[in-house]
């Protein structure tokens, strides 16, 4: 059997080659078992006269979103729009959890029962130690499970559907929401819970953890076992895919007609796990509703993944994160660029926050002034771009034998300084028009000028930008070393 990896090292580099998409285009339907976990912290200094347990004087109370919650909240957290479904009481707690997540761009659609209770998990705190854990529940099971007429019609409205099942009841009878929304052309995401999968058949993609998986297949021997396996058990239950999420092995994605791609962890250090697997759903989901294949948007949950278990506690992971990792994995190139690489690289150098640094130039023979001139432009931010006149703008500027070296050459000596990042030709007299379509956060330029006379300055300028003039270095210029060379 073959088998796809992301790289045979164990220091992984990421594979992606691809833009994130934009993610607030998606609109995502999460269906499932919606909890209110509540802290309440303070502090411990005597035992009870009634009883051997500690007296906490609370001091401070916390609510946070649990259970397919959770899994709202990442979706959320990651730009798009997002709607959450599932059982609640008429409670406080309800109330409670619909403000946190209204606080947080949510849409709740409860089905809301006067004869239950909202899922409670209330825990006791003090000095950084649960002293015990309160749960409030009924068991849905007992009664009905969602409301299928509300989820039918909440499913057409949506990209995408998550069925979040943590075994409460809510999710009785997955296989009408499955059938709903193959019906309506919408995938459809599963974490699932229990012994039995069959219940999640048809589904585009579940994903269970290493021991979910072996609870419905049985513990492997070795990994081709657990490669056969995980085939089997798509083709079994009729999937479009099947991930497992294998902690420290990272990822195993299975696919119809597709060799397993094997994801190495991304994790490099972890403090706590708690909700890393809602993180996965919620990632894979996104990137799905967001026009990416099921390859690339296991690849983004499993650096999703990686961002939260390096949190403490229940954690989300932004898209600005996810940038930030991808561009630590996956340095931008450097170097000589065409105009369209350019702006390319300037937009995923913006997107992590870097500032964008630009000037222009002859560059004709390159000297001790210009090097420090370019170093102290590098100084002002992050990336430092250098547009360079071709030879006929040259030729305009300076005259005839000007310039003295090609610009395929002045570029590739500039490409070599530390200080600079990326080198481009431009064309035109000016590079008014390559300073527009750039857009530098500060545009910089030596000499005896005026922020107004600069080209490009105005643009840059009503863009939010900077324009700073720097003093060239006394006494080097290229026409000197020229005259000195002619004797």
């Amino acid at each position: 059997m073959g088998i796809i990896t992301a790289t045979s090292s164990n220091d992984w580099v990421c594979p992606l080659k691809v833009t994130l998409p934009d993610f607030s285009k998606a609109k995502i339907l999460v269906i499932g078992d919606i909890m209110l976990d509540r802290y309440w912290h303070g502090g411990t200094s005597r035992i009870s006269p009634e009883a051997p347990v500690p007296v906490v004087n609370v001091q401070e109370t916390e609510d946070r979103a649990g259970g397919a919650s959770n899994v709202a909240l990442n979706i959320s957290a990651l730009g798009s729009r997002v709607t959450l479904c599932g059982i609640t009481g008429q409670d406080e707690a309800a109330d409670s959890l619909s403000k946190l997540l209204d606080s947080h761009n949510i849409q709740c659609a409860f089905d809301q029962r006067a004869h239950q209770n909202t899922i409670t998990k209330l825990r006791i705190i003090s000095r950084h130690q649960q002293l015990i854990r309160l749960d409030f529940e009924k068991d849905f099971s007992l009664q009905s499970g969602v409301n299928l007429e509300l989820v039918s019609e909440l499913v057409s409205q949506h990209d995408l559907v998550v069925l979040s099942d943590y075994g409460k009841g809510t999710l009785q009878d997955p296989q009408s929401i499955i059938q709903a929304a193959r019906k309506a052309g919408k995938p459809i995401v599963v974490d699932p819970k229990g012994s039995d999968f069959s219940k999640y058949q048809n589904a585009t993609v579940i994903t269970p953890n290493q021991s979910e998986f072996d609870l419905i297949a049985g513990s492997s021997s070795s990994e081709e076992e657990f490669l056969s396996k995980g085939q089997t058990q798509r083709e079994t239950l009729k999937l479009d895919a099947l991930l497992v999420t294998r902690s420290e092995k990272g990822m195993a994605l299975f696919e119809h007609d597709h060799e397993p791609f094997l994801q190495p962890t991304q994790a490099r250090e972890v403090f706590d796990v708690t909700g890393a697997g809602d993180t996965v759903v919620a990632a894979l989901a996104t990137g799905l509703a967001s026009g990416l294949d099921l390859k690339t948007a296991t690849q983004i949950a499993n650096l999703a993944a990686g961002i939260v278990v390096a949190k403490l506690g229940t954690a989300t992971a932004t898209r600005q994160e996810l940038l930030n990792v991808m561009l630590q994995h996956q340095p931008l190139s450097q170097g000589v660029v065409t105009e369209t690489e350019l702006l390319d690289l300037i937009q995923k150098s913006k997107a992590t926050g870097e500032t964008i640094v630009m000037t222009n130039g002859c560059f004709d023979i390159l000297h001790a002034g210009h090097v420090t001139y370019l170093k102290q432009a590098a100084a002002l931010g992050d990336r430092l771009i250098v547009a360079v006149n071709n030879d006929d703008s040259v030729r305009k500027l300076k005259g005839e034998g000007r310039p003295v070296n090609p610009v395929d050459q002045r570029m590739e000596v500039l490409a070599g300084l530390a200080s600079v990042d990326w080198v481009v030709e431009f064309t035109e007299d000016t590079p008014a028009r390559l300073i527009g379509e750039c857009l530098p956060d500060i545009l910089v330029k030596g000499g005896d000028y005026k922020p107004e006379q600069i080209a490009g300055g105005d643009a840059v300028m009503n863009n939010g930008g900077q324009v700073i003039i720097l003093d060239f270095v006394d006494g080097v210029s290229t026409t000197k070393i020229i005259e000195k060379a002619r004797g």
